[in-house]
Parts: structure tokens; C-alpha cells; sequence
């Protein structure tokens, strides 16, 4: 039982360093401190005279704002504690004889997480770098999310033959929201939220000229080309209208997804839940671009795209349980 309450208190907690590093990039803290693990040299961010005194003489090239480098060190404080609890479920399931494929899969994604989190601010908000942080956020959360669920009893949702049916669905429906984050992440790691004005249209028309060339060149600095020349606002633009359609085609199919696990026995609740979080995910993104990108929006919508994720992973164990007990059942 503590086991259960430990795995579920971490997945929470990964939720919360989510909701924190969209908070730290939306609010330009990503580079609060110039230095990793530490913040100009210290352990904490520099706020009385003489440590900011010495930390501008070891960083002569970055002044300190020591809010944003208080910002960046509570992230980093809620995610070396989550490192820590994901490390302790690895040894409690290896003690407990558990299957310890995921556990591990969970340890080596927060290394990983760990060393982005470096790379980060070594190479100065690299956007592939960034929004693979972002993703290995969301990833640990899934992971985390998926091994809390197999602590359940299996009978939490009888076997079903709509649950066998539905299931190639809701894989499908997996992928459509993990594409959909890859496009909000590259968004906001470019700064292209606002590349399109007004909704539904772009900037006035609904094929704005864009330049999705440029705009999707993976392996470049921020606000360059692979080149090194400055990035036109046609590929921001090209960035933003392309989440836009990711948007459109997530709404639609994870919609009629929802209606449909609405009518599975056992799955009524996540059918609305899944629903209703889809309705203000979308409400939340068109307040995004007609109210300016507030940063307490901006921040919600970050939330919803992890909370679509985590409610999705869910109906997916649920449905791959419900329709394996069914076809050992016939």
C-alpha cells in the first residue's frame, strides 16, 4: 500500500516540475542561472549583496535577476526531489520482486531528463534541446502514471468485448496527443505562440505565407536557421498555424473517442473526463492567442496537455486489462 501511495506521490510531483518548467520558460527564467546543477557557483540563487557581487565577478557577461534565478533553482529543487523518489521506487520494486523493466525505463528517462536539464542552459535554450526536456517531463509522467495503474486490481473494469474493439483506438488516440505536445512544445520552445494573430484564422487568412521549411529545422539555435542566419517570422508563423491543425485533427478524434468510451461499461467517468479536459484544453489555447499569452493561461495550458496525456495513458491500461481478461475469458 505505501508503495502504491509512493508511486502515485511521485507521479504528482512529476506533474507539478511539468507545470513548473513551463512556468520557468514561459516566464524567460530558463536561463536565470548560467551555470548547472548549481547558480553562479552556489547551491542557491545569489539575493543578498555579497553573493550577487560575487557571483557578477565570476559571471561578468550575466547580471543576476535573482528572481528568475530563484525560478529556475525551485525547479531544480522539485526535480532532483522527484529524481530521488523515482530512484527509491526502483529499489522498493527490486525488493518487492516486481517486474523491473519500467522502473528502470522511469530511472533511465530522469538521467536522461537530468542531463537535457544541463544541456538546457549550456547551449542557451537550444529549442530541440528544450522541448526534448519537455517531452522527457511528460514522458516520466506517463511512465510513472502507467506503473501507479498496474499497483490496481485488474477487476477495476470488467472485461468487455467494446473495451477489445476500442483499443487499436486509443493507441491511435496516444500517439495523436504525443504529436500534438511535440507541436505546442516546438511552439513554445521557438516563442511562436503569438506568430499567429486572432482566431481561427492567422493573422487574417487561413493559410498565412509561412515557412514550415525553416520553422521545423530541428538541429539549430534559437531564432536562427541551421545556417546561422536569423529565422524569418514566416517559419514562426509556419510553427504556429501547424499546431493549429494538430489542434483541429487532437479535437476531433480524441473527441470521438471520448463519446465512444463514454458508452464502455467501467469507462463512463474517463469518457467525461477525457471530454472535459479536451473542451479546456481547446478554450485555454484560443485564450492563449486572443488574450496575449498570460502567463497564468499559458501555464494552464501546459497543465492540460499533461493532464490529456496522463488521462489517456489511463484509458489505454484500462482498455489493454479489460480486453486481455476478455480474450482469456472466451
Amino acid at each position: 500500500m505505501i508503495y502504491k501511495k509512493l508511486i502515485w506521490l511521485t507521479a504528482l510531483l512529476a506533474l507539478c516540475v511539468v507545470v513548473l518548467g513551463a512556468f520557468v520558460r514561459l516566464s524567460n527564467a530558463g536561463l536565470g542561472c548560467p551555470d548547472w546543477p548549481g547558480c553562479y557557483g552556489q547551491i542557491g540563487a545569489p539575493d543578498t549583496s555579497a553573493q550577487i557581487s560575487r557571483a557578477e565577478s565570476a559571471f561578468p557577461n550575466r547580471p543576476v535577476i535573482a528572481s528568475k534565478a530563484w525560478k529556475e533553482m525551485i525547479h531544480r529543487y522539485f526535480a532532483g526531489t522527484l529524481a530521488t523518489l523515482i530512484i527509491v521506487i526502483a529499489y522498493l520494486s527490486w525488493r518487492r520482486h516486481e517486474r523491473l523493466g519500467l522502473p528502470v525505463a522511469i530511472v533511465g528517462t530522469v538521467i536522461f531528463q537530468a542531463l537535457l536539464g544541463m544541456w538546457t542552459v549550456t547551449l542557451l535554450l537550444r529549442p530541440i534541446v528544450v522541448s526534448a526536456h519537455l517531452l522527457g517531463g511528460m514522458t516520466t509522467l506517463a511512465l510513472l502514471s502507467w506503473l501507479g495503474l498496474r499497483q490496481t486490481p485488474p477487476e477495476l473494469v470488467p472485461p468487455s468485448i467494446h473495451a477489445v474493439r476500442l483499443r487499436p483506438y486509443a493507441i491511435i488516440a496516444l500517439v495523436v496527443i504525443c504529436v500534438q505536445i511535440c507541436l505546442g512544445g516546438w511552439t513554445s520552445t521557438n516563442y511562436a505562440a503569438l506568430a499567429c494573430t486572432g482566431f481561427p484564422t492567422c493573422n487574417g487568412q487561413w493559410v498565412p505565407p509561412m515557412d514550415l521549411a525553416h520553422g521545423f529545422q530541428l538541429f539549430r539555435d534559437l531564432g536562427k536557421t541551421a545556417s546561422g542566419a536569423p529565422l524569418d517570422y514566416s517559419a514562426l508563423v509556419g510553427i504556429h498555424w501547424m499546431h493549429r491543425v494538430g489542434a483541429l485533427i487532437t479535437f476531433c478524434y480524441v473527441g470521438w473517442l471520448a463519446l465512444k468510451v463514454k458508452r464502455v461499461p467501467g469507462f463512463r467517468h474517463l469518457g467525461f473526463v477525457l471530454l472535459a479536459l479536451l473542451f479546456a484544453q481547446m478554450g485555454l489555447g484560443i485564450a492563449n492567442v486572443e488574450l496575449s499569452l498570460p502567463l497564468p493561461v499559458a501555464v494552464a495550458h501546459n497543465a492540460g496537455a499533461a493532464l490529456l496525456l496522463v488521462t489517456l495513458t489511463s484509458i489505454n491500461y484500462l482498455i489493454y486489462n479489460a480486453s486481455n481478461r476478455y480474450r482469456g475469458r472466451s
